[in-house]
């Protein structure tokens, strides 16, 4: 099992802290969100780990190399995160995407709980982490669900239709990789299409594919996009230190 990590933005919402080092960066309880994350799929048996790399590239890769040379995780360099979005940060890693592998979002923090759930349940080709939750604003990645089965995903899912929203970690495993790397080919076949998220190229899959779901309710996670989700992301980590996980 892979892991690739898309950490190339900046986080421009939450300068002035970002304007000298990237999000993955960001401290949260005496390490970055970054290696939070590593440690997690480490601890989880995934070791075989890409992370795409932009803004202040060398300052990740100086982190990587300090703490995880041994290792051997490695990094892609995205020369246009600037222009684009996540999307073309996928397709540039799609050579690492010839097995089965997670991707994960490099803002999303959760306990390792999640994680586990997700590599014992996922059982289609691709699977969403999903959390449900009383109502959801417009900055949430939505999802629509047919029973089990995910046949939306994007932001303007309107509110009757939508029945969770992605944390922003996926499998995909057995037939999935290909369907995921041949839809970032069509996908980025028009170059117009170089802000979209990578998510759309799944919405696509789940409109001829079975796409499933692992939902995740109650378990701790955080997107972290504003200051505030920081604040999220240093009680999540307390929480789960006084716990003992």
């Amino acid at each position: 099992m892979k892991a690739i990590i898309l950490s190339a933005g900046q986080g421009k919402r939450l300068l002035p802290m970002t304007a000298h080092q990237p999000k993955c960066l960001l401290q949260v309880q005496g390490k970055s969100i970054l290696e939070w994350q590593i440690d997690t799929l480490l601890a989880c048996g995934i070791s075989d780990i890409t992370v795409v790399v932009g803004y202040q590239a060398s300052q990740v890769e100086a982190v990587l190399y300090s703490k995880y040379h041994e290792a051997g995780i490695h990094t892609l360099f995205n020369a246009e995160y600037a222009s684009t979005d996540n999307l073309v940060s996928c397709y540039l890693a799609r050579a690492e995407m010839q097995e089965d592998f997670i991707l994960l979002n490099g803002d999303t923090l959760f306990e390792p709980a999640i994680l586990q759930q997700v590599l014992k349940e996922a059982a289609t080709p691709v699977t969403v982490t999903v959390n449900q939750k009383n109502a959801y604003d417009a900055d949430d990645m939505k999802v629509s669900l047919a029973d089990e089965r995910l046949v939306r995903i994007g932001k303007d899912i309107p509110a009757p239709d939508t029945h969770g929203e992605s944390i922003g970690l996926l499998l995909f495993r057995g037939a999935g990789p290909k369907l995921f790397t041949d839809g970032l080919e069509r996908a980025l076949a028009d170059t117009r299409l170089v802000w979209r998220w990578f998510l759309s190229v799944v919405d696509a899959i789940a409109q001829k594919e079975e796409v499933g779901v692992c939902l995740v309710n109650g378990k701790a996670w955080c997107e972290i996009d504003y200051p505030a989700d920081l604040e999220c992301a240093e009680r999540i980590v307390a929480d789960a230190r006084r716990a003992g996980r």
